[in-house]
């Protein structure tokens, strides 16, 4: 176990707090969706009502090394102070850490907040220089990293900081360490993971780590149709993983010496084209017309997959089930999201396309955890050590 901010004595203390403000902005710069903002906010308000002077800092973006204000976290500043009730300062520097940032941590009142420049502003973050991790360190006594979709970076502001200062996690990555960590080491029996995206070659680590701990597996996405051409089917158009197909049969060989049950889908929708509005057609995986690609599972494998996850006490969802961007090729993954929302089952959803698709159909109040971070969620399922979990204090 890692500490938190509830192991160390932060009173009067300045405490670096990483937080992930990455969030969309529309073409006149404002926040299309602040939840990543939301997210943060019980660990900014404990720091807060314990008095500590926290200077926040995040990134935004890929401004790639160099200050460039279309990134700048001045309406991050603005959101943060709506939602806390009173004046975030911001400080926005060129160089993150300049005289001006520095004097201003100096100055910070007990249960004052201050916010940085967007830390990418500077080369030296994404190669965890030492030199900008002892920059931002030296202006905080304490490290909490409340960043999880970016703990699985070793950057100066999510891991380098830690070699500085004592390091501790905030409470959001504290609970999704707790989720993820109950996924791999003691998860409720029995525990099914369903897995979409496009590509096989993305998915073998993961599936190779759960095969030691699921007792299913539902495959969706493109992936489906590689998996599928490995076990002799025509696929017609579909998308193909050429040089995954070795691996497939693989997995699949690996999956039935463990005893866990690796479902594809049955039926699929299909079309001519990769359109929203090109025409339609629901067949068996056996009969898919050379000339169409399936962009969806179909019903009986909607029905197939719901049965097994209602039937599950524990559920991870890492993928979408279709092309579920597109209206008409949508309702895969909106099958696998009512069933989420409906079992009785712990649900954890990987963050990425998932978290995106639940959100859509507005099913995300009943999901036990909507994971923040999908790649650093996925690294983890992987059995991947984050840079970002390591670096913190053991317990």
């Amino acid at each position: 176990m890692k500490k938190t901010v509830r192991d160390v004595d932060v009173r009067d203390k300045r405490v670096f707090l990483r937080c992930d403000f990455n969030v969309p902005l529309d073409d006149s710069g404002v926040i299309t969706d602040d939840r990543r903002i939301v997210s943060a906010l019980p660990t900014i308000k404990y720091l807060m009502e314990q008095g500590a002077r926290t200077i926040v800092a995040s990134h935004l973006g890929r401004p790639k090394g160099v200050a460039d204000m279309k990134y700048s976290l001045a309406p991050v500043a603005n959101r943060l102070s709506e939602l806390l009730g009173t004046e975030v300062i911001f400080v926005s520097e060129p160089e993150v850490v300049g005289p001006a940032v520095k004097d201003a941590a100096e100055a910070l009142e007990p249960g004052s907040v201050m916010l940085i420049e967007n830390v990418r502003f500077r080369p030296e973050e994404t190669k965890n220089d030492p030199s900008f991790s002892s920059e931002l360190a030296s202006l905080a006594d304490i490290f909490v990293n409340d960043a999880f979709g970016t703990a699985h970076r070793a950057h100066c502001s999510t891991a380098g900081v830690a070699d500085f200062l004592p390091a501790v996690s905030g409470f959001l990555l504290e609970k999704e360490i707790r989720f993820f960590s109950g996924l791999l080491e003691d998860p409720e029996k029995p525990f099914t993971a369903v897995l979409g995206g496009s590509k096989v070659a993305d998915k073998i680590p993961l599936i190779e780590n759960l095969l030691d701990k699921v007792d299913t597996i539902l495959i969706g996405g493109g992936m489906a149709y590689t998996l599928l051409k490995a076990k002799g089917y025509e696929i017609g158009t579909s998308l193909l993983d050429e040089d995954s197909i070795q691996l497939s049969i693989d997995i699949m060989k690996k999956a039935e010496e463990k005893n866990v049950k690796m479902l594809l889908p049955v039926d699929t929708v299909c079309a001519k084209e990769f359109k929203n509005d090109s025409p339609s057609v629901c067949v068996d995986v056996d009969k898919i017309p050379a000339d169409m690609m399936g962009l969806d599972i179909g019903e009986k494998t909607q029905k197939l997959y719901r049965k097994v996850i209602m039937e599950s006490a524990t559920v991870v969802w890492n993928g979408p089930a279709g092309v579920f961007e597109m209206d008409n090729f949508a309702a895969g993954t909106k099958a696998i999201a009512q069933a989420m929302n409906d079992t009785k089952a712990v649900t954890v959803i990987g963050g990425g396309d998932s978290a995106a698709a639940v959100r859509k159909f507005g099913l995300e109040e009943g999901i036990s955890h909507i994971s923040t971070g999908g790649g650093a969620s996925l690294e983890f399922l992987e059995g991947k050590k984050l840079p970002g979990v390591e670096c913190l204090q053991d317990k």
